[in-house]
């Protein structure tokens, strides 16, 4: 059984490489190369993967994965310019891409090793931008 939460924070970021020159960040990342950055009111769906417990009937406690949501994602990245407050955006271009993979790996450590395992992050960019990512659980 899947179950989904979704959680909701707003950062800037800028998409550019400080090695290149900025007609070559331009060429590649268009007006996102911007070095002030720009912001997004991100959309988060985490999903886990498990079955529900035979007294509960829970798969995992929803308020429990709110809290992890909170803590590893929303608390460190809302209201934050990623580029600049946010490891490893400091040497790593914040992408939707690679923003979703940074939240999987924040978030997989806490799922996996038992009966539950983190199934999918997706990470909603703009209404019709979002990425999904599955990646591999430690």
């Amino acid at each position: 059984m899947l179950i989904t939460r979704r959680a909701d924070f707003s950062s800037s970021h800028a998409c550019y490489r400080a090695d290149w020159s900025q007609e070559r960040n331009r060429e590649v990342f268009g007006s996102s190369a911007n070095p002030r950055g720009h912001g997004h009111n991100f959309v988060l769906e985490v999903t886990l993967e498990g079955e529900p417990d035979t007294v509960t009937g829970m798969v995992l406690d929803l308020k429990n994965l709110k809290g992890i949501i909170q803590r590893e994602v929303v608390d460190p990245m809302d209201h934050r310019f990623l580029n600049h407050e946010v490891p490893p955006f400091d040497r790593v271009v914040p992408t939707t891409e690679n923003i979703a993979v940074e939240i999987w790996r924040r978030l997989a450590p806490h799922f996996g090793k038992g009966a539950v395992r983190l199934h999918g992050v997706r990470l909603w960019e703009t209404e019709d931008l979002y990425v999904d990512y599955h990646g591999e659980t430690p």
